[in-house]
């Protein structure tokens, strides 16, 4: 008797569907049930400033998005959209304002930039406290010592997944706070791209777990 199929059900029945969606929910209502019980307790909510330079149709998609989801958490936001011929010394003059404005904790500042402005020496000039991105200078020398600081998201919800996958968790009944970290200890693992938001970030987040991490790249 065949027992092919049968060992494809078996092996089917003990996967686990790495659901990102439901991750994310369950962020999503943590960070907003934490913003309410700090209204509650008179304390301002969180501010976010999105810079937008440019019309670029997936960055305005994905900026409105970010905005969108931002209000409903309840964060207070600052939304930012300059034309795509804006000069380094205005787009400087807005970021410079965001670090000034007490009200402002983050500061997103949409990527890529229009190519005749430098995208490092924006990303410098913001704030390193506030950085959403992780970014800046700073933060990823912070992050190469294994030191708290803002990370990246994408890595971040990377090495979430892979702590929901490790841990066997039920997407359904996820409690983020109960979410055990992955020892990586023994794991090898292959990080694909090597861009500082996401690749370079991500193979120092599974070093400090201890995998052992190879990189492979265009070049590869």
């Amino acid at each position: 008797m065949n027992q092919a199929p049968r060992a494809i059900d078996e092996a089917y029945s003990m996967t686990l569907v790495l659901d990102g969606k439901k991750l994310a929910k369950a962020v999503r209502a943590e960070v907003k049930a934490s913003i309410a019980m700090a209204l509650a307790r008179g304390v301002r909510p969180p501010g976010l400033a999105v810079i937008l330079v440019g019309e670029d149709p997936a960055s305005q998609t994905y900026v409105a998005s970010k905005e969108k989801l931002a209000k409903k958490l309840g964060f207070h936001t600052c939304d930012y959209r300059l034309a795509a011929d804006t000069t380094s010394a205005a787009l400087l003059s807005v970021i410079n304002d965001c670090n000034s404005d007490a009200a402002i904790d983050g500061i997103l500042l949409q990527l890529p930039l229009p190519e005749s402005l430098e995208q490092e020496q924006f990303l410098n000039a913001i704030a390193a406290q506030k950085d959403a991105d992780g970014l800046h200078p700073l933060n990823q020398g912070l992050l190469l010592a294994g030191q708290t600081g803002p990370r990246p998201c994408t890595p971040l919800g990377t090495m979430a997944l892979l702590d929901c996958a490790i841990a066997q968790v039920n997407f359904d009944e996820l409690v983020l706070e109960e979410l055990p970290e992955a020892d990586l200890s023994g794991k090898r693992a292959i990080v694909l791209g090597r861009s500082v938001l996401v690749g370079k970030p991500l193979a120092l987040m599974l070093l400090e777990r201890n995998a052992t991490v190879v990189m492979a790249h265009s070049r590869t």
